[in-house]
């Protein structure tokens, strides 16, 4: 868990950092409000994910794939409702603020799934077969 915390820490840091940047420079027509609140969701979805995949291999390494997939898919479906309560609460009535919305979200996601798959791919080593080890 260490060796994904201190990266993920950073990266988070570094992305809130250039997210009020960006929403101090330009306000809310470039950056919507929401941004804050969504960039919170997916940081707390990630660590959750991460630890539900670390507990379930801790018990057993056969289920990494199926830990992997199955977090994939809750943060699939999470993110799908929460821009499902945002275009019902309201959102779709924004204009072009519901753009700004949606290309927020649709960035942080992408840049919250890479840092996971990422920071997976970084630590597959563990999870090789024996002989397979390029060492």
């Amino acid at each position: 868990m260490k060796s994904f915390l201190r990266p993920y820490l950073l990266f988070s840091l570094l992305l809130g950092f250039i997210l009020y940047a960006l929403y101090s420079q330009f306000g809310p027509r470039f950056v919507h409000p929401f941004t804050l609140y969504t960039f919170g969701f997916f940081f707390l979805l990630t660590l959750l994910t991460y630890w539900v995949i670390a507990k379930l291999v801790q018990s057993d390494a056969q289920n990494f794939m199926v830990a992997y997939m199955g977090s994939m898919v809750a943060r699939l479906l999470l993110s799908l409702t929460l821009v499902l309560v945002y275009l019902f609460t309201g959102g779709r009535h924004e204009g072009s603020g519901r753009w700004a919305f949606l290309g927020s979200f649709f960035l942080l996601y992408f840049l919250f799934a890479g840092f996971e798959v990422w920071s997976v791919l970084s630590n597959l080593r563990p999870f090789s077969k024996p002989g397979e080890n390029p060492r």
